[in-house]
């Protein structure tokens, strides 16, 4: 019989600024406008009756008047801020959460979306900023790189190879897009980390199911810029079929990973008490909820708060369903991602005894909690 292996403690960080629409209404008042304008005509457009829709369509509808499409705040990077920065203190947080020792700490597995350099990634900058002792790689697979190292992570705990490993994720869309490209209106900056080892019997993964992404292979692209002051810098662009790419693989992907992962674990999509979307829209969890035919109250939505954070969704909507007591010790939880360009995953755990590191950017829980800032996926 397997060990039973899993998260064991879960933390999550965000920068300084929380930057709302009305820093771009107030300093680019003519690109908002004009973003309006194209909002109307898109809407006009999609409320054509002899127009052909998708399931994805019909979820983007009720955004495409706001020309932010449902993000109302972004975490973003102060100047004196970066993505290792973020990666250090959420590390040490859910070190600390599991309550261990660094010298108990024997692998860590990192993915900088995107490093300090364009090359390496920051494993074994990290580690050593950190004082660790262990061994430190570098893993990547776009959105989907937290479920991939947790997988990676398990294996490598399962054969005895490592006790403890922690994964850290960070994620610094904004360095990637200029503020006067709209853009940068549906990007933010975090950073997410969890320790995986072993757990109580029968707690921990249970499943995983992933599948290649080369379908949407050219939706983004990062290319290499010189910046003003002659360094270079790394620049993310949409694709030029980058919507018909998502919009035509969104359902497939989540019900073949999902499906594929709960029928390995031995368990059905009734069972599962919390599902973890990452949500790269502010309609992806609509999307998946009404793809599986489950209740959309089994989720958690915060980007509106958040915006896109890609690879540390699944850890922010894991931690803050934990903190809004959404799942508990022993509950099943199914967590989902999908990574352009590379893959999609999901996960079955049967959720342990897991510590949280120290609630940040309290505004965050406090408005979902409160509906200071409505949830437009409700």
């Amino acid at each position: 019989m397997n060990q039973a292996v899993g998260i064991r403690s879960i933390a999550v960080t965000f920068p300084k600024i929380v930057r709302t629409n009305e820093y771009w209404r107030h300093k680019y008042p003519q690109l908002v406008t004009g973003a309006e304008q194209k909002a109307l005509a898109k809407l006009f457009s999609a409320n054509d009756p002899n127009a052909k829709t998708s399931e994805f369509d019909e979820e983007m509808i009720p955004y495409l008047s706001d020309p932010f499409r449902g993000a109302v705040e972004r975490r973003i990077l102060a100047s004196d801020e970066s993505s290792m920065t973020l990666e250090k203190r959420v590390a040490f947080d859910a070190i600390a959460a599991a309550e261990m020792l660094i010298e108990d700490v024997d692998l860590m597995i990192v993915t900088s979306l995107f490093p300090e350099r364009i090359a390496p990634g920051n494993a074994s900058f990290l580690v050593g900023e950190m004082g660790l002792r262990c061994p430190a790689w570098n893993l990547e697979s776009t959105c989907s790189s937290a479920l991939v190292a947790l997988q990676t992570a398990n294996a490598l705990v399962q054969t005895g190879a490592y006790r403890n490993v922690l994964v850290v994720i960070s994620c610094t869309y904004s360095r990637l897009v200029d503020e006067d490209d709209t853009l940068s209106w549906f990007m933010g900056d975090g950073a997410g980390a969890f320790v995986v080892s072993a757990l109580k019997p029968n707690q921990g993964v249970l499943a995983t199911k992933i599948i290649h992404t080369a379908a949407t292979c050219g939706a983004f692209f990062n290319e290499l810029i010189t910046d003003a002051q002659g360094n270079p810098r790394m620049r993310i662009q949409n694709g030029k079929n980058a919507s018909q790419q998502i919009r035509g693989t969104g359902v497939q992907f989540v019900r073949a990973c999902t499906q594929g992962a709960v029928e390995a674990a031995g368990v059905t999509l009734d069972d599962i008490k919390f599902f973890a979307f990452n949500t790269p829209t502010a309609w992806y969890a609509n999307l998946c909820v009404r793809a599986l035919g489950i209740d959309q109250e089994r989720t958690i939505n915060l980007y509106p708060q958040i915006a896109n954070i890609g690879p540390v969704l699944p850890i922010v909507n894991m931690y803050y369903g934990a903190q809004m007591g959404k799942v508990q010790e022993n509950d099943l939880v199914l967590a989902y991602t999908i990574g352009s360009a590379s893959t999609a995953a999901a996960t079955v755990m049967r959720w342990g005894d897991v510590k949280l590191g120290p609630l940040p950017a309290e505004t965050v829980y406090r408005n979902q909690q409160e509906d200071k800032i409505p949830l437009l996926a409700r």
